[in-house]
């Protein structure tokens, strides 16, 4: 069992960025009974004065891992604008104009270097251990942007660390993330086909196939709406999953609607959850709810 979560802000073009990481702690933390090993959230439309964030980790302390990465950033042409380390846990913002895949093996390919996402205007922070030490670690209700995603997870097949932690990254695309509750019965089948296609995966968790089928799907010309339409159809297994693009969030729910779904929505703001607790602490009015069915899905963009 795991909890998934998701906000989007409408009007930030007239209001300003929003407090999308303090909405995103504060749901998490109303579905920590749905798992304690790990959490994580991304942020979408945050302030970004260069072409990338990168978000990476070094675990060795003792590792030279972070002078090789500027340098190594350096070689392909990147400029490092602002650069930020702690506690294992790193971030730069870097004006790059080559290739991303090459950007993204050149930081992914460095001994002892985990790279979590890498964005436009969004940023993944995840770590092991439940919502309240999530933002203790990490500042997550400092975060403004434009919209989120959130996952808390109870480790069943993967292992429990920082790499098995939601969400995850559509490696190399930009800015597209999935968070995801349920399990995929084709998952290897669909590993190996875009494997074949050049791609690298990070992890042997299920979810992170989801990211890339959409993010290949997008880059194939397809609207965010037209690609989860399409994985409803090519997805097998039990699923209900959000994912958050550069400009926008969604939903697809599996043929059997297995996993649960809550969704709230007022002129200003769009919430959803795997439970009504967690769209309570960031409502206080009492507001219309809807449970999405079966094979269902929605977007909405800022």
């Amino acid at each position: 069992m795991c909890g998934i979560i998701g906000v989007i802000y409408k009007n930030t073009e007239s209001a300003g960025l929003a407090s999308v990481g303090s909405d995103l702690i504060k749901m998490l933390e109303s579905l920590e009974h749905r798992g304690r090993d790990s959490t994580g959230i991304t942020v979408g439309g945050v302030e970004n004065k260069a072409d990338y964030i990168v978000r990476y980790r070094i675990e060795d302390k003792n590792s030279n891992a972070l002078e090789i990465l500027s340098k190594e950033v350096s070689s392909i042409g990147g400029v490092i604008e602002f650069s930020e380390f702690s506690n294992g846990f790193g971030k730069i913002c870097a004006n790059y104009e080559g290739d991303l895949s090459k950007l993204a093996n050149t930081i992914a390919d460095i001994e002892g270097v985990d790279l979590d996402s890498i964005g436009t205007n969004s940023e993944i922070v995840k770590d092991v251990g439940d919502a309240v030490e999530l933002n203790d670690r990490h500042s997550i209700g400092e975060i403004k942007g434009t919209h989120g995603i959130g996952h808390v997870r109870m480790a069943t097949e993967s292992k429990i660390d920082v790499s098995h932690s939601h969400p995850f990254w559509a490696y190399p695309f930009p800015d597209i993330s999935v968070v995801h509750n349920g399990q995929l019965t084709n998952y290897h089948s669909l590993r190996r086909k875009y494997q074949d296609m050049g791609h690298k995966f990070q992890t042997g968790n299920d979810s992170e196939i989801i990211s890339v089928f959409l993010a290949e799907r997008i880059k194939s010309g397809l609207s965010l709406d037209e690609a989860i339409r399409e994985s409803i159809e090519v997805l097998d297994g039990t699923f209900t999953y959000l994912v958050s693009t550069n400009d926008g969030i969604g939903y697809a729910k599996d043929s059997w609607s297995a996993k649960p779904l809550v969704i709230m929505e007022t002129e200003d703001r769009v919430a959803v959850a795997s439970e009504e607790t967690a769209l309570l602490s960031v409502f206080q009015d009492e507001i219309d709810r809807f449970e999405p069915q079966e094979k269902e899905c929605m977007t909405w963009l800022v």
